[in-house]
């Protein structure tokens, strides 16, 4: 054998062991690769919105060393078994969103959070993961498309808790859960009469929510969107600054660090649901550019597992999540960029927080759980 033979041999025998070592543990190597890059680039941006403060990107390298770890555990267990558990997932949920509205610690004008004792938890955080997983887990059992019948009950699965949300009140969050639910439903093959009929009822119904459900300060906010220089010193005085910041990044950026908007605090939350804007305004067009080609390779490997997925409940799932992840990703860069109102939604995998990172890398790990776990299945075939 030549010595070029054994090369090749030596890198196809390398190439396997690699292979059998991360199929074994259930790992998506091209996910993982894609989210480590990620986040990395976070630490990098984080650490010039936070105003180099080591502390705080300490935390966020602990979280996100966290996240990995519960992210790798959650793929180790098949998707059966979430969706065996996912009604009772739910029911809890229901329950501790309920005791927040009876017994919930009170902040900022908001009853969000459930104080155990040990912790603080905030439930509607649990129904960015458990929403889609439930509705999945139900429309997967019967034929899909979904009858009627089964249509109007998913649509009643995603209603009840995001109205308990809405009544605490954390419009952002119901948003996020309540589209996670209706992707779900879509994915599952919900028809046009159906979407044509919601978009109808949802516009006939905006009157009553102006006057009965949005409060004063979420009313406010959608006029600050439709006129921000009405209010430059009051309002509409974050998202001013948000766009100048955006704006005066041109195609290189102002220099790591060097940001005048955000190192010299005229930026809200630099470090969370603003970093966007710090982003643009150190990196420019270019860094723009590379955090979008980090996430259309997450998004893309994620829509080719749930391609190759093996039943709906996984196709349906794992395409909720995906879709739901482009959602926030869109949600954030339009709230910073003025196109759409504040809601206060972070920036996937990129601002401080460990909340929504747990979230995120939950929603990944069963991801890769579909990918890895090729065998068995509860769920029709359609």
């Amino acid at each position: 054998m030549s010595n070029q033979d054994k090369t090749t041999l030596g890198q196809v025998n390398s190439n396997r062991i690699r292979g059998t070592f991360f199929s074994r543990h259930h790992i998506d190597l091209p996910l993982l690769f894609g989210l480590f890059v990620a986040l990395c680039f976070s630490l990098f941006v984080l650490y010039s919105a936070s105003g180099q403060e080591l502390d705080m990107l300490l935390r966020q390298c602990t979280r996100t060393f966290a996240a990995f770890v519960l992210m790798i555990l959650v793929a180790q267990i098949p998707p059966q078994y979430y969706a065996k558990v996912s009604i009772y997932l739910y029911i809890i949920g229901l329950i501790l969103l309920i005791l927040v509205e009876l017994f919930g610690d009170i902040s900022k004008g908001a009853q969000r959070w459930l104080n155990l004792g040990i912790i603080r938890i905030q439930p509607s955080e649990i129904f960015k993961v458990v929403m889609p997983l439930t509705v999945a887990t139900f429309l997967s059992k019967s034929s899909i498309p979904p009858r009627f019948i089964n249509t109007v009950f998913a649509f009643g699965i995603v209603l009840v808790p995001t109205a308990l949300i809405l009544m605490q009140p954390d419009l952002g969050t119901a948003t996020l859960v309540a589209v996670a639910g209706f992707i779900a439903i879509f994915i599952a093959g919900l028809s046009w009469w159906w979407i044509i009929t919601g978009a109808v009822v949802g516009a006939g119904a905006l009157p009553i929510m102006w006057n009965f459900v949005l409060h004063d300060y979420q009313k406010q906010r959608i006029f600050t969107l439709l006129d921000p220089s009405s209010d430059p010193l009051g309002a509409g005085y974050h998202i001013i600054q948000s766009k100048i910041a955006i704006g005066s990044g041109g195609l290189y950026g102002k220099g790591w660090l060097q940001g005048s908007q955000s190192q010299l605090e005229f930026l809200p939350e630099p470090h969370t649901d603003f970093i966007f804007a710090v982003l643009s305004e150190e990196t420019g067009l270019v860094g723009f550019l590379i955090l979008m080609s980090l996430y259309c390779f997450i998004i893309g490997r994620c829509i080719l597992i749930t391609l190759n997925a093996k039943d709906n409940f996984e196709k349906i799932l794992c395409g909720s999540f995906t879709f739901t992840f482009m959602f926030y990703i869109f949600v954030n860069i339009g709230m910073v960029s003025g196109i759409l109102p504040v809601v206060g939604v972070p920036l996937p995998l990129i601002s401080y927080g460990g909340t929504a990172m747990i979230t995120l890398t939950i929603c990944f790990g069963m991801i890769m759980s579909i990918q890895t776990h090729k065998k068995g299945s509860i769920f029709r075939q359609d």
